[in-house]
């Protein structure tokens, strides 16, 4: 199976991320086998139990064992993408009949749902966007701030598609440019940022104050429209022009701090919860 058909989809029940993928062609979700059993189970380490489990299977000769697929997922320890056994929608509702939960009933619902809702996004994507406004409602921004994380998701697509042009088709790569307009103008990786905010898997721009918004979109704009008129090729080339992006917030960025008498960056977030270590490190502090 190629990946390059399957579009890579977070999804949450009962607040435990399921990583996942959904295949365009088949109208079918893979889900990562490990993030079920952690889910469904108080297994200290899940991963084990699913080898266990597996390894029980196949000596039973269950034919779920022969559905399993390894996908490229991305690692919750390192962000790096690894190969991951998944199962499809059917693969699992036969999984949870070997896994006692009083879990599995809710889940099943929520893989129900969650295929359905899906399937309606394919034919109707303004669902998937309504969706989105919802989830950001429900949280707290305001329609204007939406409005603008929405125009900003557009011109990131905008900027990816650039590169794309450029000889970029690796996700490391989009990765690496997007560090160098970051570094250029912040003087940190996106990771960096992130940790900065006290941020683990939540999305750095929902997380920006409004200036640092704009000053992450005019870094990236400018990249944009700078490669458009240099048309650099490949990583190295593009990774320049990302920097000379990256500048263009930055001078913007030294501008607006000399007048304010500021910084501009913060570590303040929307988050209405901390992480325990976190705060374990900042009381051992």
């Amino acid at each position: 199976m190629s990946q390059d058909k399957l579009e890579t989809i977070s999804n949450l029940f009962e607040d435990n991320e399921i990583r996942s993928v959904w295949d365009n062609e088949k109208e079918e979700y893979y889900f990562s086998v490990v993030d079920v059993i952690s889910a469904l189970t108080n297994a200290n380490i899940p991963r084990n139990y699913w080898s266990d489990l597996k390894r029980k299977l196949k000596v039973e000769g269950s034919q779920l064992h022969e559905k399993i697929v390894q996908l490229k997922m991305k690692s919750k320890k390192d962000g790096k993408n690894y190969l991951t056994d998944t199962l499809d929608t059917k693969g699992i509702l036969r999984l949870i009949e070997s896994v006692p939960s009083p879990k599995a009933e809710p889940f099943k619902l929520w893989l129900a749902n969650l295929g359905s809702e899906r399937i309606d996004e394919v034919f109707d994507p303004e669902i998937a966007i309504n969706r989105a406004v919802d989830y950001y409602r429900k949280r707290g921004y305001s329609d204007k701030w939406i409005k603008d994380r929405l125009d900003g998701i557009v011109d990131r697509k905008k900027l990816t598609d650039v590169w794309k042009d450029g000889g970029i088709t690796k996700n490391y790569e989009y990765g690496i440019l997007t560090n160098e307009i970051y570094q250029e103008w912040s003087g940190m990786k996106a990771s960096e940022y992130k940790a900065f905010k006290g941020l683990h898997k939540e999305s750095l721009r929902d997380n920006m104050s409004d200036i640092e918004v704009l000053l992450t979109d005019l870094g990236e704009t400018a990249t944009r429209e700078l490669a458009k008129k240099h048309k650099p090729y490949g990583l190295e080339q593009n990774r320049k022009i990302a920097r000379m992006g990256g500048n263009t917030a930055k001078v913007a960025r030294d501008d607006l701090e000399k007048k304010l008498g500021e910084p501009v960056i913060t570590k303040n977030n929307n988050l209405n919860y901390k992480y325990i270590e976190s705060q374990d490190k900042i009381e051992n502090k």
